[in-house]
């Protein structure tokens, strides 16, 4: 590898690792609404999940990608602990549909991995970045659309415990209470 591809693969690792500016939304703000196609072939908008659960939609850079699969593995392997929650949870990237669904394929994948090709929910959520990629930022949304919480701060490979551990912190409902 050149001089120059090592720093161009290193400048791209750091702009799809790292949230460069996280987003302009706060906590207690209304969460933009998505209507997104998934890697199971329905849509899914938060709109419909009003009054009902608690949203968890976890943006991530690119499908295919290490950090990324270590997250999607986590969310599979240790997706239980999120489901002991009054929750529906997703991950979401801009990448075309297809790449998704190989990337869900690939990896197992049994929870909705959302696109956003068009990249006008990522805007709305301010995650995209200056890659034209989506920030690694998840984002907790209460049942009445409010942001409860934003977390910018992701260990891959640990995601589904840390959400888990957000929810709890959160005082979200379990599941058998829902």
């Amino acid at each position: 590898m050149t001089k120059t591809s090592t720093f161009v693969a290193l400048l791209l690792a750091t702009f799809t690792s790292f949230s460069v500016l996280a987003t302009d939304l706060k906590v207690g703000d209304k969460a933009p609404n998505f209507n997104l196609q998934a890697t199971n072939g329905e849509f899914y908008q938060l709109s419909d999940y009003l009054g009902k659960q608690t949203i968890v939609l976890a943006w991530y850079p690119m499908a295919n990608t290490r950090g990324c699969t270590f997250e999607c593995k986590s969310l599979i392997e240790k997706g239980h602990l999120i489901r002991e929650f009054n929750v529906s949870y997703f991950m979401a990237s801009v990448d075309p549909l297809d790449d998704n669904k190989d990337f869900a394929k690939k990896t197992g994948a049994d929870f909705p991995m959302l696109s956003d090709p068009s990249k006008e929910a990522a805007k709305a959520y301010d995650v995209l970045n200056i890659m034209r990629v989506a920030s690694r930022v998840t984002f907790y949304i209460s049942k009445e659309g409010k942001i409860l919480k934003i977390d910018d701060d992701i260990n891959t490979k640990t995601a589904a415990e840390d959400i888990a551990k957000h929810l709890k912190a959160l005082n979200i409902e379990s599941a058998q209470t829902k």
